[in-house]
């Protein structure tokens, strides 16, 4: 068990909540959250940032059970386990970022991690938004260059041939384009995928996704695959 910090509204659905104690994990990969008795099934929610002495998520609310996380208050405990599946590969370059929707979850650590393993990296971050931004200090803090887009496509600002690789999570029609686009110019594109998850280890089978490999679990063999893997464009 772990007790929660902070657990506060950042917008209209999206919450940032930060679980205080020293843990393991890197960009990409997620936990499982016990929200309580019920709903029985434990929640997979991908780290937001990893500091010395706490862990944060970002999560939106999407049905009954992240509804009751919202609930949960500083100095609750809580029950998490983790990290789960594989994070985003180790890459130096002009590396894009591109996240929308919850798909800005993985994306915060993975600016951090990027910038921090290599003097030699410059990161720039592309958002979409479908409504209202959120956390843009935070944004604007992490990165080199950060753009965004509010109700259009974010897509539309990038120019995937100035970058050396991709990483990107969100919208299946976004990370598809990109991935279209990477293949054209001969830039590889990593998507981190989500699924609806049981158990977090591969042994539920309820998160199978298919790839040009055959199929994949989502927890264990992902959540990060080489995009052209996923999408075929």
């Amino acid at each position: 068990m772990a007790v929660i910090i902070d657990n506060k509204k950042i917008s209209e659905q999206m919450y940032l909540l930060e679980i205080e104690g020293q843990f393991q994990g890197k960009a990409g990969q997620f936990y499982m959250i016990k929200i309580g008795e019920y709903p029985l099934l434990r929640r997979p929610i991908s780290i937001f940032e990893i500091t010395d002495n706490s862990i944060k998520f970002l999560y939106r609310i999407s049905g009954e059970g992240t509804e009751l996380l919202t609930k949960k208050i500083n100095g609750e405990e809580i029950n998490i386990q983790g990290p789960y599946g594989n994070g985003f590969p180790d890459i130096e370059g002009k590396i894009a970022l591109v996240g929308g929707g919850i798909g800005t979850a993985p994306l915060y650590q993975a600016c951090k991690e990027l910038k921090e393993n290599s003097r030699n990296t410059v990161v720039d971050l592309y958002i979409g938004f479908s409504e209202e931004i959120f956390l843009k200090d935070l944004w604007e803090q992490i990165s080199g260059s950060f753009f965004y887009d509010i109700g259009g496509f974010i897509t539309d600002h990038i120019d995937v041939s100035q970058y050396d690789a991709i990483i990107t999570c969100g919208p299946d029609v976004m990370m598809k384009k990109l991935v279209k686009e990477g293949l054209k110019n001969r830039t590889k594109v990593y998507v981190s995928i989500e699924s609806r998850m049981a158990c977090g280890m591969g042994a539920c089978l309820s998160c199978t996704c298919k790839t040009k490999k055959g199929n994949k679990k989502t927890c264990k063999d992902g959540p990060v695959f080489l995009g052209e893997e996923i999408y075929h464009v």
